[in-house]
């Protein structure tokens, strides 16, 4: 066995080597530059260890309460820099105009009073409690409808005569007694003679209702087939008088303008059944017309043959 080089004072190791061979003084290495190193090793590694210590703080410092102070402080400076900019364009619309202040008081004077004029009558009319239903109630419509109707009612009265003092003579008392059926009859005005026409249609659409209804029966009038002269000498034809509904609503005796009609014949034409009826009377007489016309000589003859 080779034996361990002997220790050299001073606190160096010599480097092993084969053989005997003397150490010189680069093979030494002094426990000072181990030391050095060391602590510049250590130092590096702190220092190392300390950046990433320092990186961790710095994330675990990020929380919520700081991003939220952050949003907080944008919206604040984004809401100062609009607010400078509304500042801003203020100023300069303004910049050019002049503000004319008038020398007196300064305080608002009152309002004069407002006078609407004459106002339309109210559309409903409440007794003394107005949770209970309106007394009268306004339609316009059936106003209007009323006032456009009124001319065709009957007419008005003869005038009754003046007080002369003179004694009326057999043929005036005679004109007078004819102008009205009497007190019995309601004193039922004689029409005038321009109006004999219009009420002549009127009163044969009357005299025909006996062949718009099939199942009624009425008797034959005495001047049927007359014409004008078969009128009556007392009558007068009238409206039906209105019912009042709630709120004006539409029923049988109270129909809308827009349903009402002009004259009698415009009413039954109207009707869809007297106009159903009116069309299957009408194709029976004209297939009794046919039967008798033209092209019917082969028919005729037919109906001559005996039959045996």
């Amino acid at each position: 066995m080779s034996s361990s080089p002997a220790a050299v004072p001073g606190n160096t190791i010599a480097a092993k080597g084969k053989g005997k061979q003397k150490a010189t003084q680069d093979d030494f290495i002094s426990f000072d530059d181990l030391a050095s190193e060391s602590s510049s090793s250590g130092s590096s590694s702190n220092s190392s260890s300390d950046s990433d210590s320092d990186s961790d703080s710095d994330d675990e410092e990020i929380t919520e309460e700081y991003l939220q102070s952050l949003l907080d402080k944008a919206k604040s400076n984004a809401r100062e820099s609009a607010n400078m900019k509304k500042a801003l364009r203020e100023n300069a619309f303004g910049a050019g105009e002049d503000i004319i202040k008038l020398d007196g008081d300064e305080s608002e004077r009152p309002l004069p009073p407002l006078d609407p004029g004459e106002l339309p009558p109210a559309y409903f009319e409440f007794v003394k409690d107005r949770r209970d239903a309106p007394a009268t109630v306004r339609d316009p419509d059936i106003q209007r409808a009323e006032a456009a109707t009124s001319g065709t009612v009957a007419p008005a009265p003869p005038p009754k005569p003046m007080l002369t003092g003179k004694i009326a003579t057999k043929k005036q008392r005679k004109a007078m007694r004819n102008q009205t059926a009497g007190s019995s009859w309601f004193d039922l005005p004689a029409p005038a003679e321009a109006d004999l026409p219009r009420l002549h249609r009127e009163v044969e659409a009357l005299r025909l209702r006996n062949q718009l209804d099939p199942k009624r029966f009425y008797r034959k009038d005495d001047g049927d087939g007359k014409g004008i002269k078969g009128l009556p000498k007392h009558f007068a034809i009238g409206t039906i008088v209105t019912t009042n509904t709630p709120f004006g609503t539409a029923s049988t005796d109270n129909l809308p303008r827009a349903h009402r009609k002009r004259t009698l014949v415009d009413e039954l034409v109207d009707d869809a059944e007297a106009r159903r009826y009116a069309k299957r009377k009408f194709e029976d007489l004209q297939a009794v017309r046919g039967a008798r016309g033209k092209n019917t000589l082969h028919q005729k003859n037919a109906l001559r043959r005996p039959k045996w």
